[in-house]
């Protein structure tokens, strides 16, 4: 049905391709790509594919990504590359009129703090080339902004109050560790929280506003308010939300470690001068904590994420809570992953599955909120994330 380049293969692009090699009449071409060569060969020896193929480039480089394209000439490229690189992969798309999605949005690597305004530029210059950009296919963002999606089709009249929730109760043993990108997970939670209420974006200071929650599946855990960037494309495409907050859950070990790297500056995205070299301290760190990629065969537990949402429904006021339980070692068993790396590739396969078969087109960039949720929640099901509702 069509061809595709992805484009990094850390753990969730190796989950992207496992699980899309098990869909020849889908994904009827595959190539992957990074910057490094031998991670590409190391998939495509895990996925046991000879018909799979390999390609290294430079995703910061709109020309060395275009070359690629027009090699390849795919109906869809997906990245699963570092949020850096977004603007990058969707200006080669754009030259190339190819389908582009990605599962999470722009970061710039010199400036903390993150928001869509950059990728939603480029609707314009998509939809004049008559290509689909489809943002934010992971998990969070990704399945909670379909969940949301599935509720207001299905269940409110009108939703006014959402509440997103993700627990990971998994342990992987070791002092600390993150279970994805170290860099992009200590820029994520070390700068102010921040969430919408009453029409206006309210910050708060980092990690200091949080409460327990008895996640299914998962127990009690302590749950901290963070932004998230779902909420900034949810609470433009649903006007009448009257508020939105995101919480994740830390363990007391993950925060007291993070306190010390914090105080010893361990956590500083700009650049330190050591021996005439330049290098920010972060990625020093991220250099010599443990690859997320390598933790699968050793974490054990549950992750719970999902949403709550409070709103009005044939006049009356309704509570619902949506969410999926994923276990690290059912994933790993799977495709060789922690149900980390596992929560964000089964989505960002099942919206190139979307995009491929036509069920969800459109010209121009879109968040997944946008199309019908009824086909991506029954792939849900059939692909290794199913969910579940309850009445609150």
């Amino acid at each position: 049905m069509g061809k595709v380049i992805l484009i990094g293969m850390g753990g969730v692009g190796s989950v992207v391709a496992h699980k899309s090699a098990r869909l020849p009449d889908i994904f009827e071409e595959i190539t992957l790509a990074s910057r490094r060569a031998q991670s590409c060969e190391k998939v495509r020896r895990l996925i046991g594919g000879n018909d799979i193929d390999v390609a290294q480039v430079d995703a910061d480089n709109v020309d060395d990504l275009v070359s690629l394209i027009e090699k390849k000439q795919p109906d869809l490229v997906v990245n699963t590359a570092l949020p850096y690189q977004d603007l990058t992969i969707m200006e080669a798309c754009l030259r190339t009129g190819v389908n582009y999605l990605d599962t999470a949005n722009y970061e710039h690597p010199e400036r903390p703090g993150f928001e869509y305004k950059e990728q939603w530029a480029y609707h314009g210059r998509f939809k004049e080339r008559g290509i689909m950009a489809l943002l934010g296919s992971g998990f969070d963002p990704g399945v909670t902004n379909v969940f949301i999606a599935h509720m207001n089709k299905n269940h409110f009249d009108e939703m006014k109050y959402i509440d997103i929730l993700d627990a990971n109760g998994g342990d992987h043993g070791l002092p600390f560790a993150t279970n994805f990108n170290l860099e992009i997970n200590l820029r994520e939670i070390t700068q102010e929280g921040k969430y919408y209420e009453d029409g206006k974006w309210k910050t708060t200071p980092p990690l200091s506003v949080h409460d327990s929650f008895d996640f299914p599946g998962v127990g009690k855990r302590e749950k901290y308010l963070l932004y998230h960037e779902e909420m900034e494309s949810l609470v433009k495409h649903f006007p009448e939300i009257k508020r939105i907050r995101f919480w994740m859950t830390f363990g007391e070990s993950y925060l007291k470690h993070l306190e010390v790297l914090q105080n010893v500056g361990m956590t500083r995205i700009d650049e330190v001068e050591v021996d005439g070299v330049k290098i920010a301290p972060l990625k020093v760190l991220q250099a010599v904590m443990p690859n997320p990629a390598d933790l699968g065969s050793r974490t054990k537990g549950k992750t719970c994420i999902g949403c709550i949402v409070d709103g009005i429904r044939d006049g009356e006021e309704k509570r619902r809570y949506i969410y999926n339980i994923c276990d690290h070692e059912e994933a790993y068993r799977d495709v060789g992953s922690q149900a980390i790396s596992y929560t964000t590739g089964v989505p960002a396969m099942i919206g190139a599955k979307m995009m491929l078969e036509g069920k969800w087109a459109g010209k121009g960039v879109f968040n997944m909120e946008q199309f019908d949720p009824d086909p991506f929640m029954a792939d849900l099901n059939a692909y290794g994330l199913p969910w579940q509702e309850q009445v609150l």
